[in-house]
C-alpha cells in the first residue's frame, strides 16, 4: 500500500515512563511506539490546538470586553485541552477524569450562558445551582460506574440541548428583536431624514439579514466539522485493527494521518471554538450592540471567526458594518 512513499517503519511498542495503564479507555493509537514519555503521541500533540484556541479566545474576551461567562467558558475549554493532553500522555485514570469531566463542566457553562440570558437573578441562581448539582451527580455516578458510555451519552445530551436552545434563541428572539427594532427605526426616520440617513436606511434591511446569514454560516461550519470529527472517531473505534495494519504498511510519518482520534481532537476543537464564538456574537446582537462589535471572518473555509470591538457607538439608525467572508 502506497509503497512509493518514502517512509520509515513503525517502531515496536515499549515500556512507558507512565506505565502501567490505569485508564478505563485505551484508544486505537498504539502505546509508547514513538517515545517512552507519551503513551499516545498523536493523541497528545493534537490537543495543542485546543490549548491554542482556548488562549486565543481568552485573549479576545479580555481585549474586546465580551461577557465574563464566555471568558470562563474559554478557561474551561483550556482545561479540556490540557486534561486531554495529560490523559493521552499518561493513560492514567485520574487524568482521564480531568479530560472527560472538564468536557461536562464546560458544556454546563455554555448551558448557563444560553438559558440564563435576560432572566431574573433568582432564575439564574436556581439554574446555576441545578447545573452544579447535575455536574456533581455526573461526576460521582461516572466514577462509580466507570463506564465511558455514560459520559459520552451525558456529554452528547448536554451538547444537543445547548445547541438547539441557542438556535431557538437566535431564530425566535433575535430575528423578532431585529425586526421589531427595524420597524421602530423606520417610524422614527419617516419624520425627517437627511440624504445620508436615507442611504443608511436602504442598507439596514440587508444588514439584519446578513447578521443572521453569518450566524447560520458559523453554525453550519462548526457543526459540520464537529460531526465530521465524531464520524471519524467512530470509524477509528470500529475498524481499529484494520487501521493499525494499514499504518504499519504505510509507515511513518504517513501513518499518523490514519489516527482517527487525533482527527477527533482537531475537528471537535475547531467546532467547539466556532460554537463559543457564535455564542459571543449572538449575545452582543441580543443586547443590541451590533455596531460596537464586528464579526471578523475573512475566509469562510480557511480562517477562524472572531468577534472584535469595532469602536463604533451604538445608534438607533446607523447600519452595521459586517465583515463578510469571501
Amino acid at each position: 500500500m502506497l509503497w512509493w512513499l518514502p517512509s520509515i517503519e513503525y517502531p515496536p511498542s515499549q515500556e512507558g515512563f507512565w506505565a502501567p495503564v490505569t485508564s478505563t479507555l485505551n484508544w486505537c493509537e498504539e502505546d509508547y511506539y514513538a517515545t517512552t514519555y507519551a503513551a499516545e503521541i498523536v493523541n497528545t500533540v493534537t490537543n495543542l490546538l485546543f490549548i491554542y484556541l482556548a488562549y486565543k479566545g481568552i485573549i479576545s474576551c479580555r481585549n474586546h470586553g465580551h461577557d465574563t461567562i464566555f471568558l470562563i467558558t474559554f478557561v474551561g475549554y483550556f482545561l479540556v485541552g490540557s486534561g486531554s493532553f495529560l490523559f493521552h500522555t499518561t493513560l492514567k485514570y485520574p487524568m482521564q477524569l480531568v479530560d472527560e469531566l472538564s468536557m461536562i463542566y464546560t458544556t454546563c457553562l455554555m448551558c448557563y450562558a444560553t438559558f440564563s440570558y435576560s432572566r431574573s437573578r433568582l432564575y439564574a441562581f436556581s439554574l446555576a445551582l441545578g447545573l452544579v448539582s447535575l455536574s456533581i451527580f455526573i461526576t460521582l455516578y461516572y466514577h462509580y460506574l466507570q463506564d465511558p458510555a455514560f459520559h459520552q451519552n451525558a456529554y452528547a445530551l448536554l451538547t444537543i440541548v445547548v445547541v438547539f436552545r441557542s438556535v431557538y434563541v437566535m431564530e425566535v428572539s433575535l430575528r423578532s428583536s431585529l425586526s421589531k427594532r427595524e420597524d421602530e427605526h423606520k417610524l422614527q426616520r419617516r419624520r425627517s431624514m437627511t440624504a445620508d440617513e436615507r442611504e443608511i436606511s436602504r442598507s439596514e434591511g440587508s444588514r439584519d439579514a446578513e447578521i443572521l446569514k453569518s450566524m447560520w454560516w458559523m453554525i453550519g461550519c462548526g457543526l459540520s466539522i464537529f460531526l465530521g470529527g465524531f464520524a471519524i472517531w467512530n470509524l477509528d473505534n470500529e475498524y481499529c485493527s484494520t487501521l493499525r495494519m494499514w499504518r504499519r504498511e504505510i509507515g511513518l510519518p504517513w501513518g499518523v494521518l490514519l489516527e482517527g482520534h487525533g482527527w477527533w481532537h482537531l475537528m471537535t476543537g475547531i467546532g467547539a471554538y466556532f460554537y463559543i464564538t457564535w455564542g459571543i456574537w449572538l449575545r452582543h446582537c441580543l443586547n443590541g450592540r451590533q455596531e460596537e462589535y464586528t464579526l471578523m471572518w475573512p475566509r469562510r473555509f480557511s480562517s477562524l471567526p472572531e468577534i472584535v470591538r469595532s469602536g463604533k457607538p451604538t445608534r438607533a439608525w446607523k447600519g452595521l458594518d459586517l465583515k463578510k467572508g469571501q
